[in-house]
């Protein structure tokens, strides 16, 4: 009798190699498959030498007859067109009941749209965050699955057996949630990504043009703050590169370009936060902040016409790291309040039944921003799973208490010496307007009705009322219809 393999993988690209051979290590056999055939060959002579239960075919029908059913198939391809046309390419060739999985970093549209497209087959669908990049790939990834609610029994042990492990044991993998809701929860993790690092470049940044640091001074800083509360992979690999030697001695990060790319991930995050309203206003800085740095030729070309401020810092370079320090965590919690704001906004907007606890907890090892200060996001939704926002919650509330001073002090010492920290002041912005119980916009409603007859609420009406008034005498009384974003 053939032996059949327990799950097949289109797109043998480095990610999609190293979640076999993941999968391989922990005993489940691994049919592989790659539009251009001679790749199989390569992977099965490469890096698969020698391993047993790792099956090379060379077309879908192949692949398909080569698995135990229900079929599995995952699709570790190109975002976009790509997984479209291999799904039609495999739904010919697939039983109601089978499973296509598409762990790429897919539109979370795209994943609802084909959950529901593929029910109407009788076929499985899940769309699946998959964070760790080659290495989490490899040892264990963090791992964000939804779709369709059937599909998670058929994979639940290999996606566990593959992932990460959280410090306390647990699988970095649980059912997000349906339709799109696992990819939508990757997005967002990309969004505070983003956010992450924008902070950390303005704490160097600070470091180094407002305290004149050098790299292996600046390294020694991070090594130690991956010690305390700002434990994390990105502050751990922050102290590495800044110590890292290039060939003649000297430190790389200096000579290496300040253009920063992306991938859209951040980007959608901002689109999805601005299409529900929902204020992220650091992740989209963040955003921002690489597009800005793309604009090196005109930069350089700026920096010899426009002109900033001549101080230099004066203060005492060691309390003022600290402050550094603490400024950069307490814009670190806000990052991610804002993160779940969103992702709760998401979950009354489409429907999902969020667990909130349960994506901070998946997010504690394998992915690019693991860190021990998710344990406290978990720990805030255990206590209360319907928290509002994360800086209600007691900890979080005393972390910034506790910081605001230092946080403060860092943005107006960065505004005298003329140093962009665009996602710190605007972290500090949002805390400031959050925290406040009545903000301009009451003049703003003012402003829009006065111009364009849009209405108003008022103080001493029931909300829900709306009210227009003929500021000039010559306006009218007919108002515009309202509507809110």
């Amino acid at each position: 009798m053939e032996v059949k393999a327990d799950i097949g993988l289109i797109g043998l690209a480095v990610m999609g190699q190293n979640l076999v051979l993941n999968m391989n290590d922990h005993g489940y056999s691994v049919a592989v498959y790659n539009r251009t055939t001679s790749r199989v060959d390569e992977f099965l002579k490469g890096p698969a030498e020698g391993r047993k239960n790792i099956y090379g075919v060379y077309s879908i029908e192949e692949l398909v007859d080569k698995l135990a059913r229900p079929r599995k198939i995952m699709l570790m391809v190109k975002a976009g067109e790509v997984v479209d046309k291999l799904i039609d390419s495999l739904i010919h060739h697939l039983d109601k009941g089978d499973l296509i999985i598409d762990g790429g970093n897919s539109h979370f549209l795209d994943t609802t749209r084909r959950t529901k497209e593929l029910d109407k087959e009788g076929i499985l669908f899940i769309g699946t965050g998959v964070s760790g990049g080659e290495e989490g790939a490899r040892h264990g990834p963090s791992l964000m699955p939804g779709g369709n609610p059937g599909a998670w029994p058929l994979v639940k042990d290999i996606f566990q057996a593959i992932s990460a492990r959280a410090p306390d044991g647990a699988p970095c993998c649980e059912w997000m949630g349906e339709d799109g809701a696992g990819h939508y929860i990757k997005m967002v993790h990309n969004g505070i990504e983003y956010g992450d690092m924008q902070l950390i470049c303005e704490a160097y940044q600070l470091m180094k043009t407002g305290l004149g640091m050098s790299p292996d001074e600046m390294s020694r800083i991070f090594k130690e703050w991956d010690k305390g509360e700002l434990n994390s992979f990105l502050i751990e690999i922050t102290g590495n590169i800044l110590s890292f030697k290039d060939e003649d001695g000297s430190p790389l990060v200096e000579k290496i370009l300040d253009t920063a790319g992306q991938k859209g991930t951040g980007k959608w995050t901002g689109i999805s936060a601005l299409d529900m309203g929902s204020p992220v206003t650091l992740i989209v800085e963040a955003v921002f902040a690489r597009c800005l740095s793309a604009l090196k030729e005109e930069r350089v070309k700026a920096s010899r016409i426009l002109k900033g401020p001549d101080s230099q810092f004066k203060g005492n370079p060691k309390s003022f790291t600290e402050d550094i320090r603490k400024a950069l965590f307490a814009s670190k919690l806000i990052s991610y309040a804002q993160g779940f704001m969103l992702l709760r906004e998401a979950g009354k907007e489409y429907g999902w039944n969020l667990d909130f606890g349960s994506i901070a907890s998946v997010w504690r090892g394998g992915c690019i921003i693991r860190s021990s200060f998710l344990g406290k996001i978990k720990e805030a939704f255990d206590r209360n799973p319907y928290l509002q926002n994360l800086l209600l919650d007691d900890y979080f509330k005393g972390i910034i208490a506790e910081y605001q001073l230092s946080w403060r002090k860092v943005v107006g010492t960065s505004i005298e010496l003329g140093v962009s920290v665009p996602a710190f002041s605007s972290a500090l912005s949002f805390y400031d307007g959050y925290r406040s119980d009545r903000l301009p916009a009451s003049l703003l409603q003012a402003q829009r009705d006065y111009f364009g007859a849009h209405t108003y609420e008022r103080v001493d009406r029931p909300r829900g009322q709306f009210f227009h008034t003929n500021w000039t005498g010559r306006g009218g009384e007919v108002s515009s219809g309202t509507y809110n974003v």
